[in-house]
């Protein structure tokens, strides 16, 4: 493979036709269904749907079946099957993911930005969902496009493109289910909707935090009361929610209390998060938008690794019960409502960490007010297993090659529900987990942007992976796949 060509050709590609149909998908509020109740009706998903259909059914990929998916009552699928260019690997296959739904708004937006707004601000393509993940199917394609160029042989290829991962891809299993047969035996899974801890070189994730979480509310009255009157008599609702919650986490530290919360993180991870925590330096922290004189949870960079990526941490994402100040009066609130988000460790069990949650928080209500947590997510994480030599070379080869740098290694503190899935399914698959969520890149917050040539090389590493891959193929060295397993039940597996 001649690796200056397939540098020339990716960077052509998504300047001729990758970022302008960026440009076109960031346009189409496709929300995902947990934020848009009426998707249906109001037809974003399936302008989205179409976009990226009609996009890849145009490109010269010989052989390349496109097809949308539909099963009753869910959200569509995108399902391209590209041929092995010859019978040397047999059955093998690579799964290539992504998803094409997106996180809502959110305020804070710069004037001139939007979420359905897309500005290129020099190699920043700015707007919702192009990093996360809509940028997926035109890489991958775009990887395999490279490859057929040179006339570099690769393996049979399936792209998998769901439309419900922000909301926890609940969808999900019953796709794969039915695509079992079409789906085949994947011996190396590509993800590419995860982050990178800089724009320097590729990044691996080796693991995903799972997610418990939903809406915690406490009762105390029918109604609101003058809060001069009822004041010292009847509890408030906020401090008995903030009394709850302290059963939870350490408001001091945000340690979460409870020992069934917890995991012990493995050794290799350490390790891990310590030549990251040197790699990055202060980019561990300062790469948020803190406010002047904000410092972070700790002072030891490893440490602070290990928190995002395999501690549990709780985050409060919204509220209700509360008035906003221009129309709050001096009322004593019946109810206070927050939405939980409780990040769990990659190993810990997510339905059994969320009836945890459930009972802990529920069980001996103070004062004998209504207490109830709606659980929405109960997800379990994922832990990488052990990266066969064939693919630890190809992608530390591919990422000197393209970036000039060594490949890092980190784990990641957001949940991709396919990965738990696909490890389950695929005991014996290889996984290579990456994407273009950098610093500052802020995936699901204001200013969210795309950084185009972070797409452009993850995109050429990607092909390179794809090329060792049939050349391990060929020698024997991708062995011991499983294959998916039909009408298998699948819960709740938790969103980014």
């Amino acid at each position: 493979m001649d690796t200056a060509k397939v540098d020339r050709y990716v960077a052509e590609k998504w300047d001729d036709d990758i970022v302008p149909q960026l440009v076109e998908y960031i346009r189409i509020p496709n929300k995902s269904p947990m934020f848009d109740k009426d998707w249906v009706a109001n037809g974003y998903m399936e302008q989205a749907v179409q976009l990226m259909e009609r996009w890849a059914k145009a490109q010269p990929v010989p052989g390349m079946q496109v097809e949308v998916i539909r099963l009753e009552g869910r959200t569509p699928l995108i399902f391209i099957e590209v041929p092995a260019s010859g019978p040397e690997t047999g059955a093998d296959t690579v799964l290539l993911y992504g998803h094409l739904d997106k996180q809502p708004e959110m305020t804070g937006w710069d004037d001139d930005l939007g979420p359905w707004v897309p500005v290129i601000k020099g190699d920043k393509l700015y707007g919702r969902g192009g990093a996360d993940d809509g940028y997926a199917i035109f890489g991958s394609l775009a990887a395999l496009q490279a490859l057929q160029q040179q006339g570099v042989p690769h393996a049979r290829c399936v792209v998998l493109i769901e439309a419900c991962e922000e909301s926890g891809s609940y969808d999900l299993p019953a796709y794969v289910d039915h695509l079992a047969d079409r789906i085949g035996k994947p011996s190396l899974v590509v993800c590419l909707d995860s982050g990178c801890g800089n724009y320097e070189q590729l990044w691996c994730t080796t693991s995903l935090r799972g997610l418990a979480g939903g809406n915690f509310t406490v009762k105390v009255l029918e109604e609101g009361v003058h809060s001069g009157d009822a004041s010292g008599v009847v509890p408030s609702s906020f401090r008995l929610l903030r009394q709850l919650l302290s059963r939870l986490e350490d408001e001091q530290t945000g340690r979460i209390l409870p020992d069934g919360l917890q995991a012990e993180i493995p050794a290799a991870r350490v390790s891990q998060a310590q030549e990251a925590a040197r790699v990055l330096d202060t980019a561990v922290f300062d790469k948020f938008p803190f406010l002047p004189g904000m410092t972070p949870m700790a002072e030891d960079l490893a440490e602070l690794v290990l928190n995002r990526t395999w501690r549990p941490a709780l985050s409060v994402t919204g509220v209700d019960g509360m008035p906003p100040l221009s129309s709050a009066g001096n009322v004593l609130r019946p109810y206070t409502s927050v939405k939980l988000s409780l990040r769990l460790p990659p190993t810990l069990e997510g339905k059994q960490a969320g009836q945890l949650l459930k009972d802990l928080l529920e069980k001996d209500s103070p004062n004998g007010a209504q207490v109830s947590l709606d659980l929405e997510k109960a997800s379990t994480g994922w832990n990488a297993p052990a990266m066969s030599p064939w693919l630890e070379n190809a992608i530390d080869a591919s990422s000197r090659e393209f970036f000039g740098k060594p490949a890092m290694y980190m784990g990641e503190g957001g949940t991709i529900p396919f990965m738990g899935m696909l490890g389950e399914k695929f005991p014996g698959a290889q996984f290579m987990i990456t994407g273009v969520l950098g610093p500052h890149s802020n995936a699901h917050g204001p200013n969210e942007f795309l950084h185009i040539p972070m797409g452009k090389k993850v995109t050429a590493c990607v092909a390179r992976v794809i090329a060792e891959h049939h050349a391990a193929s060929v020698r024997g060295e991708t062995t011991g796949v499983a294959a998916v397993a039909g009408g298998e039940q699948h819960g709740d597996h938790g969103c980014c």
